[in-house]
């Protein structure tokens, strides 16, 4: 039989399943060696803190047992000081082996460093870790939701999505919004008007869609809609994965009035009807506020039949003008620095 030379089209689809067969398996080989390296990272503090609190040893081991490890390894990273000192702080961190096992192992080293730096309470740490790894944040990303306390406000957002939504569909949902929504990477006026915040947020949108969190997927500003004869404009709307509906976001760029929800419930009406697909759930309202009263707001809600959710949003705040000149230059701050140094050293 006379051999034959494969077209080229099935030999890219041949080249293609390999390619992923490798590259599937050196993610599997990455995900087992990162998980044996933190394993044994808690080990080796586990040791060191047992061993410390059992004879009474002081700080002086570390630095001793660095210099012997890395003579006796000298082709393995890792075992400065200062990574061994986070070793025994990660077997301090979590001492239950199950728990390192089931979720820690599953973070690279440099993640978990971090939340030793920066989470100090257990189950705030143990949410962090369990975040990371559901959303598959980065080391910088979750640097930022740390610094920007997102443990504090996720699902905080005021809702009638227990009354509004089906059960499943509920509780995610009202884990999605959080309050108040930290928009600091927009400088503007004390009394900017909402089209200046949308426009901000727009313009910056990969930062509007990591505080909003994982499966927003945006479809535009001032989305046109048809009713009637008449053009009616959404300010942002969303699409989110997980929960398979749309969202609308309505930006206030002052207090909540309670007249807000009958212009969300309108809004929704509509994107129902007109937008939402037969296998897509219902949709859902978040109106943003600088400011809100949770009275109000409750009372806003109670009898409102489709979900939504009130939370306030917060930016940086440009200096009027009238004030800058009355302001230290960043030389004159530099200078004033430099001469205390000074100072404190005669």
């Amino acid at each position: 039989m006379k051999d034959q030379s494969p077209s080229t089209q099935s030999y890219a689809a041949l080249l293609k399943s390999i390619k992923e067969r490798i590259l599937t398996a050196q993610v599997r080989a990455a995900v087992a060696v990162n998980q044996e390296l933190v394993l044994l990272y808690w080990g080796i503090g586990n040791e060191i803190l047992a061993r410390q609190q059992a004879e009474g040893w002081g700080k002086n081991v570390i630095p001793r047992l660095s210099k012997d490890l890395s003579s006796e390894f000298p082709e393995m990273k890792g075992l400065s000081p200062r990574n061994l000192g986070y070793m025994k702080a990660f077997a301090e961190a979590w001492p239950e082996e199950p728990i390192l096992q089931q979720l820690v192992a599953k973070l690279p080293w440099g993640h978990n460093v971090r939340l030793l730096d920066y989470v100090k309470d257990p189950l705030e740490r143990q949410w962090y870790a369990q975040t990371a790894i559901e959303h598959g944040w980065s080391r910088n990303v979750l640097v930022i939701q740390i610094e920007a306390g997102l443990y504090g406000r996720q699902g905080k957002a005021i809702t009638n999505f227990t009354k509004a939504l089906p059960a499943p569909q509920s509780d995610l949902a009202q884990q999605l919004l959080k309050d108040p929504y930290n928009f600091d990477f927009l400088t503007l006026s004390k009394d900017a008007d909402e089209r200046e915040v949308e426009t901000g947020l727009v313009a910056q949108i990969q930062k509007f869609l990591l505080e909003l969190g994982t499966g927003f997927s945006f479809l535009g500003r001032q989305y046109p809609i048809e009713i009637a004869g008449e053009e009616y404009r959404l300010d942002l709307l969303f699409y989110h994965i997980r929960l398979r509906c749309f969202v609308i976001i309505d930006l206030k760029s002052g207090p909540f009035k309670p007249e807000y929800t009958g212009k969300m419930n309108f809004y929704l009406a509509a994107v129902d009807d007109m937008l939402k697909h037969p296998s897509d759930n219902p949709s859902i309202g978040l109106i943003l506020c600088k400011s809100k009263k949770e009275l109000v707001v409750e009372y806003a809600l109670r009898n409102t039949a489709t979900p939504m959710g009130i939370a306030k949003f917060k930016h940086l705040e440009k200096l009027p003008e009238e004030l800058k000149g009355s302001l230290p230059s960043i030389e004159e701050i530099e200078a004033e620095l430099a001469a205390s140094e000074s100072e404190t050293e005669e």
